[in-house]
């Protein structure tokens, strides 16, 4: 059995690992998690957004951003499966200077996670925004005041796990809309030729669609900080105390690859689940928005991603949209907000403001920060009032934070992993091109930002 605190790991934790695929599936959960928090700052905005404004041109950014960062982000979990560290306990083990207590990598993490505070800002409005629309006489901010406050209620004593079941059964059910809405643009005016498809697959990124491409790439599929987050998830699922400490042994070697092996059926079907939900928006958005030149922005931003339905589908799904478009936003509130309160807490610890290993604090941690991050989103956005701008502006930053997961799995794989663990030819042929992939595509689009 996991212990209360499954954060410390001990032999008296230990589980062998499920053998089967069926029983296999009975431990699922930490991907999906990470599912319901990229959902609507990437898919939903960012997607529809660069598919409006670039058209098919970079339809290859969003499929290579969502299949090639999953085998950094299994690397970056058997890390945690193995030596039980968490995501900041790990990065303070980098090679490189420091400042204090901690490893660079923590303190450039903080850095830019303050311009990922935009991102988050950006969702907070977008709920809004949906709930403006639903109840008009209502001003925005007071919804996003109580879009904050709900979120806060959830996750501060981290009682989400509900309303996450739910959640995560309402965005199949708006993937499925979406999915259907693909095919009924087929039998409009706005269908989707076979040759306007192929034409983003050509590996072509024009300067002007640089800036969306990077925030794109930076937030579909798994960002630097869901990569991050995804170790802590894994932890309070289990996986590393049911593994138990790490021991030169035959059991703690089978364990180990066991839970290992559940993880990797975890992230790489949630893969298929946000690909397929990504790909449908950005179709969506190249073929309905491009076409009319409406690029979701402002105040105006759901009132234009609703028109990815209503010309679709036809009036009667606006109502539907926006019932999902609150769900989906809203789920990556709360999924964000937990891993936030996570990660701030062990980077905290790790700088020496707190004792992350101390159950109390870590959750007197995780109340505080619970609260005010969104009362932070919440004046960010009443002050710039750009929803869509603030989502791809964090998806730069998270772009950045990726890099530093590379370098990390880096020196885990080589420096850190023990050999009993080292895996074959094929999976480091897959983590070096998913690596290599990262840096050319994070450091060229860097590059022309900048330029």
């Amino acid at each position: 059995m996991v212990a209360r605190d499954p954060y410390r790991v001990s032999h008296d934790t230990v589980l062998a690992a499920p053998a089967s695929f069926r029983e296999r599936l009975r431990f699922l959960g930490p991907g999906f998690i990470l599912s319901a928090s990229i959902v609507g700052s990437g898919e939903l905005i960012a997607t529809t957004r660069l598919g409006a404004e670039a058209g098919w041109v970079t339809f290859w950014v969003i499929l290579v951003s969502c299949l090639v960062k999953v085998v950094v982000q299994l690397e970056f979990g058997k890390h945690a499966i193995w030596s039980g560290e968490t995501t900041m306990q790990a990065l303070n083990r980098l090679p490189g200077p420091r400042l204090g207590n901690a490893n660079w990598s923590i303190w450039t993490w903080l850095t830019l996670m303050a311009v990922k505070l935009l991102q988050l800002g950006g969702i907070v409005g977008g709920c809004a925004l949906v709930l403006r629309i639903v109840f008009p006489g209502v001003p925005v901010a007071v919804w996003c005041l109580v879009t904050a406050i709900a979120v806060s209620l959830i996750i501060y004593r981290g009682s989400y796990e509900p309303i996450e079941r739910i959640s995560i059964v309402l965005i199949a059910l708006f993937t499925l809309l979406t999915i259907v809405s693909v095919l009924a643009v087929q039998f409009t005016p706005f269908s989707i030729s076979s040759g306007e498809l192929l034409s983003g697959l050509t590996f072509s990124l024009p300067p002007e669609a640089v800036l969306g491409a990077i925030g794109a790439f930076g937030i579909t599929g798994v960002g630097g900080d869901e990569i991050m987050a995804y170790n802590y998830w894994l932890i309070e699922k289990g996986y590393a105390a049911r593994s138990g400490p790490m021991e030169r042994t035959n059991s703690w070697e089978k364990r180990a690859k066991g839970w290992i092996r559940v993880m990797t059926l975890d992230a790489l079907l949630s893969m298929v689940v946000y690909t397929a939900m990504t790909a449908a928006f950005y179709l969506l958005g190249a073929a309905i928005l491009h076409r009319q030149a409406l690029l979701p922005q402002g105040m105006e931003l759901v009132e234009t991603l609703s028109t990815l339905y209503t010309a679709s589908l036809g009036l009667w799904a606006g109502t539907l949209f926006l019932v999902g478009a609150f769900v989906v936003l809203f789920s990556t509130l709360f999924g964000a907000l937990a891993m936030w309160t996570r990660l701030f807490s062990d980077a905290f610890g790790q700088i020496g403001w707190l004792d992350f290993w101390n159950l109390k604090h870590r959750r007197r941690s995780i109340a505080i920060l619970a609260w005010g991050f969104p009362m932070i989103w919440v004046v960010l956005f009443l002050m710039l009032k750009v929803p869509a701008l603030m989502v791809v502006i964090g998806g730069v930053a998270g772009t950045i934070i990726l890099l530093i997961v590379v370098m990390a799995v880096i020196h885990f794989r080589y420096r850190r992993l023990p050999r009993v663990l080292t895996p074959g030819r094929t999976y480091d042929a897959a983590l070096w091109t998913s690596i290599v992939a990262i840096l050319m595509v994070a450091l060229y689009g860097l590059y022309q930002a900048l330029a």
